[in-house]
């Protein structure tokens, strides 16, 4: 492995509401919660933090409103060390959000409104000077089939990795499939995808990667407690999940998909980034969730 590479993500913003609750509310029903907190998020967003902290260069792409919301998001990637000169602003969109409900166990539900991530197109997205540089893009289904089309084909002549991390689970056109290089899905998603029973172990998520990789040159299925499993060009490997304790499992997807991509960017392999980023999950899903 060399050194620290460069890692593009272009992706969703939201300033997430992140409410605490005993039980999920059922139809017609107001449930009470017990606390809440605001929570930066969007998988673009989440990603480029998670590549940022795993030691990558890390440039975001994306779209904010003229509002607070938008203001906070990107005074936090300045923060962060990520360089947001890519993310524009909008004069007519609200910044995205999103309200997250969280029980006791750590699962959770969102409801995302899009808003100003959804304006992002071909013609704002397509940055030839950031990609020549980049050693892997990540991409993500919160901002519009058009914009990740048209970043990946010029990250493709650029010579860049293109990671395709398809959440939510959506159907992809043939253009852009044809320029991924690793697609990256959950359990849920790769059964959505490959018209297959969705994962519940190891050796059907093993399964499901090979099925992906009759259309994708490498795929990479993470079935949560399972583990995570590949197949493709570059080999096929299993990982069992990493022993942690679960406070909640937000953002452990976002987490490992951005650690991937800058172990991949620093030169790593596939077997030393897939263990590095299934390790980095645990991790996150053993943090409490407003930290």
């Amino acid at each position: 492995m060399s050194g620290p590479g460069r890692v593009v993500v272009c992706g969703s913003l939201h300033y997430d509401i992140a409410v605490e609750t005993p039980k999920w509310p059922t139809a017609g029903e107001t449930a009470v919660g017990t606390s809440w907190f605001p929570k930066l998020g969007g998988k673009g967003r989440n990603q480029a933090v998670a590549a940022r902290r795993a030691g990558a260069e890390t440039i975001m792409i994306g779209r904010v409103g003229a509002d607070d919301f938008g203001r906070e998001l990107l005074a936090d990637l300045e923060r962060r060390g990520i360089d947001r000169s890519a993310v524009t602003v909008s004069a007519t969109a609200g910044t995205g959000m999103s309200v997250a409900l969280f029980d006791p166990t750590g699962d959770y539900r969102a409801i995302i409104v899009s808003g100003s991530n959804l304006e992002l197109g071909p013609a704002i997205v397509a940055n030839d000077a950031l990609l020549s540089r980049a050693g892997v893009l990540v991409l993500q289904n919160e901002i519009p089939d058009e914009a990740n089309t048209a970043l990946a084909g010029v990250a493709r002549t650029a010579g860049a990795t293109v990671i395709l991390n398809a959440a939510p689970a959506r159907p992809l056109s043939t253009e852009l499939g044809a320029r991924v290089d690793i697609l990256v899905v959950n359990a849920i998603e790769a059964a959505q995808l490959a018209g297959i029973s969705e994962p519940r172990d190891l050796e059907s998520a093993a399964a499901a990667a090979r099925s992906l990789a009759e259309v994708f040159p490498q795929a990479v299925v993470t079935a949560g407690a399972a583990g995570v499993a590949t197949a493709g060009r570059l080999g096929a490997m299993r990982f069992p999940a990493e022993p942690a304790k679960v406070i909640s499992t937000h953002g452990a997807g976002d987490e490992f998909v951005g650690c991937l991509a800058a172990e991949l960017a620093a030169g790593g392999g596939l077997e030393r980034a897939l263990g590095l980023a299934n390790q980095a999950a645990a991790r996150l899903i053993s943090t409490p969730v407003g930290d």
